[in-house]
């Protein structure tokens, strides 16, 4: 039983887990199991003491919101590299294979422009050679 432990130290209450010590009205309690939290008629939260007797509730429901905001953030940071690197990884991946499109397709193009060049070189040659005939001086 809690109340035996009242107005006395807040160390011979909370031995016992299931007590909740007021530092306030230096009462013991027994803990309020169907609720989160003390309500403040039993006990104000920067008085009540649960656990150990150097940290209050506010200050326990302040820590765990800012290391549960923290492992949120960091989880979500976490995720976002994951993807990123993902689509970095993916996209090196169609680059490293483009390279061999594109050197197939600038090998196609100068091919082409070798065979117009050649073209263009037979014909003006064919077109000399006429000229030549025509003035006799083949």
């Amino acid at each position: 039983d809690c109340h035996q432990y009242t107005n006395r130290s807040c160390e011979e209450c909370l031995k016992n887990v299931t007590c909740l010590w007021c530092a306030s009205s230096r009462r013991c309690m027994e803990y309020p199991v169907r609720r989160i939290l003390p309500p403040a008629d039993l006990c104000e939260l920067r008085s009540a003491r649960w656990g150990v007797c150097w940290v209050n509730f506010e200050a326990l429901i302040i820590a765990m919101s800012v290391v549960g905001g923290t492992l949120l953030i960091m989880l979500g940071v976490c995720c976002c590299c994951c993807c990123c690197c993902k689509k970095k990884s993916k996209k090196g991946a169609f680059l490293s294979t483009r390279p061999d499109k594109d050197d197939e397709r600038a090998a196609r193009e100068r091919e082409k422009r070798r065979v117009r060049q050649e073209e263009r070189r037979a014909e003006m040659k064919s077109r000399h050679d006429e000229i030549r005939r025509k003035y006799g001086t083949v």
